[in-house]
């Protein structure tokens, strides 16, 4: 009998507890980054454009419905990262670190290196790696992924 009045208590006192915990004492939830659902959207297309990738390299794909998708996919990717960037530049993550003056003027007076090029290589029309071309400049290459820059 003592031990079913210990739990009893026990039960008791953790349900007061729990009742008349003041919201003061919980802890702030996370930070969530206004950009947070385009990056999930944005991890999604690059899926599915591996899975197209593997598909059409199965033989699941005709030639021309790959390069459609793949297309389709391209732009739905190029809208996402447009976005994302302009979120970003509208309210800047804090953790990302502030540049110091000094690297800000450092980066104004540094020269553009990339003007002496020939126009059909312009940065982000032809990836470095792949050696795919683009008919509009891009961050990241279509075929590859890697950065265009």
């Amino acid at each position: 009998m003592p031990l079913v009045a210990v739990v009893v208590l026990v039960v008791a006192l953790t349900t007061l507890f729990t009742l008349f915990v003041r919201p003061k004492d919980i802890p702030a939830p996370e930070p969530v980054s206004p950009a947070r659902h385009l990056e999930d959207r944005k991890a999604v297309i690059y899926e599915n454009l591996r899975d197209l990738q593997f598909e059409y390299r199965v033989g699941k794909l005709s030639d021309a419905d790959y390069q459609q998708t793949k297309l389709m996919l391209q732009k739905e990717l190029a809208g996402v990262m447009a976005e994302i960037d302009r979120i970003t530049l509208v309210s800047p993550s804090k953790t990302a670190p502030a540049k110091s003056p000094r690297e800000k003027s450092k980066a104004a007076i540094a020269p553009a290196s990339k003007s002496t090029m020939p126009s059909d290589r312009e940065p982000g029309n032809t990836c470095p790696h792949c050696g795919a071309k683009f008919p509009n400049p891009m961050k990241f290459c279509g075929e590859c992924g890697k950065a265009m820059g």
